[in-house]
This record gives C-alpha cells, sequence and structure tokens, in this order.
C-alpha cells in the first residue's frame, strides 16, 4: 500500500505537480488523426489536466494552443480556421500553429503590436494514426523507434477510449498479468475458427492448437518476472502445462504510461493511458502488424459499435454497470459483462472510484509486477525534480521492439527458444528496422 502522500504525487499530473512534471518529459497523445479529418479540422483538447484547442492548417502542420486567445481570453475551440492560421472571432487576431500572433485587424494600421504577442503552444507531431504533443521544457525529445512507430502507415491502425479514472489504475491493469486468468474468464472456449479479427484470447491458440482461454482458466497462478530496461520494464509471465513444456507470455511497460502486449502471432497492441485531467484518461491503442496490411475499416467498425462519437465514449459504463448480467455470469464469464475484455479492464478501473485509494490495498506476490513499476515511477519522478533526464526521455529513437510473445516452449532452454522466435520474426518482417538494443 501507498501513504496518502505517496498516492497523490503518483497520480496527479496537472500543472505544477510532480508527476505532471514527469509525464511532460515525454509527448503525449493529443487526438486521432481522424478527430480533425474533417472540413473544419479544429478540437478542444484536455490533456494534463490543461485545456487546449488542437488544428490542422492548410500544410497538415498541427497546432496545439491555449484554448483561451491571448487578447481577452475568449474560446479558441470556436475559432475560425483561416488564412493559414486559427483566427479568433472575438476581434479576429490570427495564430499560426506556433502560437504566433499573424494579424490584429482591430489594432491602427501600421501596428506592429501582434509582434509582442504570442499564443502558448506545444509542438505537434503525426505518428501512426496520432497526432502527438510535446508539452514539456526546451526542446521536444527524439521519437521513440518503438516498431510501432517504424512500420508503414498501412501496418497499423489506431484507435482510442475514454475512461472515467486515474491514469495510473488504468496502465497498471494492463501490466498486470495476472489478472487474465479471472477477469477474462470464460466458461466455455471458442470455436478456434471463428476468429473476430483484432481480438484478443476469446479464439487464440497457443500452441498444439491450446485455446488461450482454457489455459488461463487451468493455470491461474503463473510464475512472474520482471527486468528493468531502458523504456521501463519487460515482464514474463509463465504457466507450465507439464513438465516438458510451459506457455510464455513477454510484455512491456513503456515510459511513462504506455504498455506492449502481443495481440496474435502476427500483431502486437502498443497503448498509451493518458490524464485528461486526474479523474479521466484516455487509452490510445495502436495495432501493428508484422505480416501483412491491417484491415483498418473492419477494426475500427467493431470498435465504434462499442463507442460514441465525438468524444469516444464506451457504450458499456457506470450508468448501465458495464452491461453486467448476472445469469450470464454464473454460466458463461466470469465478470457478467459480455465477451470483450476490454470492458471488463474498464470495469475493473473505474469501479476501484475516480481516484484508487491505493491506502487500503494489500499486494501480494501476484502484484509484484505493479510494485516494480511503481518503484520506477517513483524513482523517474524524483530524477526530474532533481534535474535528471527520466527513462526514455533522451535517446529514444534509439530504442526498437520491444518483444511481445505469446507461445509455447519448452522448459528446458527457453530464453533460447523465445529469442529465437523473436530473430526469426523480425527476419521476416520486410519493414522492421535492423533490431537495436532495447536493455
Amino acid at each position: 500500500m501507498l501513504t496518502a502522500d505517496k498516492n497523490r504525487l503518483i497520480t496527479e499530473t496537472g500543472p505544477g505537480t510532480n508527476c505532471g512534471a514527469f509525464m511532460r518529459r515525454y509527448w503525449q497523445p493529443a487526438a486521432l488523426v481522424e478527430e480533425l479529418a474533417n472540413p473544419r479540422p479544429v478540437k478542444r483538447v484536455r490533456l494534463l489536466g490543461e485545456d487546449l484547442v488542437l488544428f490542422r492548417d492548410p500544410t497538415g502542420s498541427y497546432g496545439l494552443l491555449e484554448r483561451h486567445c491571448a487578447h481577452r481570453g475568449a474560446d479558441l475551440a470556436f475559432g475560425r480556421c483561416e488564412d493559414g492560421g486559427l483566427r479568433c472571432p472575438f476581434h479576429g487576431w490570427l495564430y499560426d500553429v506556433t502560437g504566433a500572433c499573424l494579424e490584429q485587424p482591430a489594432e491602427p494600421a501600421g501596428s506592429t503590436f501582434f509582434r509582442k504577442v504570442h499564443q502558448p503552444s506545444y509542438p505537434c507531431v503525426e505518428r501512426s494514426g496520432i497526432v502527438w504533443a510535446y508539452m514539456g521544457p526546451g526542446g521536444p525529445p527524439p521519437f521513440p523507434g518503438l516498431d510501432c512507430f517504424t512500420a508503414p502507415d498501412t501496418y497499423v491502425f489506431a484507435f482510442k477510449g475514454l475512461w472515467s479514472c486515474n491514469w495510473l489504475q488504468a496502465l497498471e491493469i494492463g501490466i498486470d498479468p495476472g489478472h487474465a486468468s479471472f477477469l477474462h474468464r470464460f466458461f466455455q472456449d471458442e470455436d478456434l475458427s471463428d476468429a473476430n479479427y483484432g481480438r484478443q484470447f476469446r479464439a487464440a491458440t497457443i500452441g498444439a492448437e491450446i485455446p488461450m482461454s482454457r489455459l488461463l482458466r487451468e493455470v491461474p497462478s503463473p510464475i512472474l518476472e520482471s527486468e528493468e530496461t531502458s523504456y521501463g520494464l519487460r515482464i514474463t509471465a509463465r504457466r507450465p502445462i507439464n513438465e516438458q513444456v510451459v506457455h510464455l507470455r513477454i510484455t512491456n511497460m513503456v515510459f511513462p504510461h504506455a504498455f506492449v502486449i502481443p495481440l496474435s502471432r502476427e500483431m502486437s497492441i502498443t497503448q498509451w493511458h493518458v490524464p485528461v485531467d486526474d479523474t479521466h484518461c484516455y487509452w490510445y491503442s495502436v495495432f501493428t502488424s508484422f505480416t501483412t496490411p491491417v484491415d483498418k475499416a473492419t477494426m475500427r467498425a467493431q470498435r465504434l459499435a462499442n463507442h460514441t462519437l465525438p468524444d469516444y465514449i464506451p457504450v458499456a459504463n457506470r450508468t448501465n454497470d458495464w452491461g453486467y448480467n448476472p445469469d450470464e455470469q454464473r454460466t458463461a464469464t466470469y465478470t457478467g459483462m459480455g465477451m470483450d475484455i476490454n470492458v471488463h479492464d474498464q470495469w475493473a478501473v473505474e469501479s476501484m472510484g475516480a481516484i484508487q485509494d491505493r491506502t487500503t490495498e494489500h499486494l501480494g506476490y501476484s502484484d509484484r509486477i505493479i510494485t516494480a513499476a511503481r518503484r520506477m515511477i517513483f524513482r523517474a519522478i524524483d530524477d526530474v525534480v532533481e534535474g535528471r533526464d527520466p527513462p526514455l526521455a533522451q535517446g529514444a529513437d534509439k530504442i526498437s521492439g520491444p518483444q511481445t510473445l505469446d507461445a509455447v516452449g519448452p522448459v528446458v532452454g527457453l530464453d533460447e527458444y523465445w529469442r529465437s522466435l523473436e530473430a526469426e520474426r523480425r527476419r521476416a518482417t520486410p519493414w522492421l528496422a535492423q533490431e537495436l538494443e532495447t536493455t
């Protein structure tokens, strides 16, 4: 458990907070590219407790500005996207993507007052279907060289969803290997030939045609290990099948608030948990294919069926008890909340409350990954407070991967086996860059 002060330290991310200063040393997802794919590419954004407005100019560049005009505070989310920038409807002041004031048409002819005004702004870039912003001091760091950013656009798909909880509990469920045996337990295995594209666990096979759902039921207590790396944590969960073979799942925590997990043998998910404020967060997922181009239309349609626009709010939520059905809980699923494991995760983290009270928790062996991650985060916050770079803030472009794995291998020589599988996959992926050191 944490003290109340420690819990506030690690969960509060607004301006002036120590965790917020740590978060602002990294590129943050601000919006999906598709959210600005309309005749008026302007969107209000709340990020790390700040109210901002995002827009795209005619050249395709993105600007993320303080939402209230530097003149007299009018809301720029209602601005006019014209003349190469964003124009305030109040008095016509025009800003470019850097926040520079270009025009003040109500001022006297020949006035140079506009040169003295700068709207607060943050630099933005587009990567893998997401607009990213850097909100920290100095120039932005290099962009991470993760697989999801190395892959061509046709091999990646991005989506997001809003959760009504603090960012940390959203991250912690993603790096917790033990919960899947319970939270995502299905009492019957699905037909293995009836795979749902871009979906985990239900129709997955892991070797010798063993359904993943069966393995999770029958081996609920995995052997857990974590290893600190230059990007965060490499997490391994071993579930023995018999004396000769074991199931190995390798996932990763990537600083500051992402995880990378295998979706299948051909695809991985990189997912960030970005504070809107201290009581809400967006998850942003990039699905990366290592074999063939992604069917983006199918993946988007599947996910839009479970979310409402424009804010990407899940259809299943607290107002309808996340779809809970007691009859289903008795006969089909452990939660009684349907077959979508994302809903299971959402219930778990939202049911804790807006900000989990970690002063009352009792952590055991199955939580050792959580405690390891918290130690790293506290250390990284201290680094920033004391003037040092936290993990991945610099040199991120030298990071590749990180590796994910969901496979059955021999108990003897397991490390060599999974390393050979990863090397084989990377050799067989034409777009994949030469593997760099990741630890």
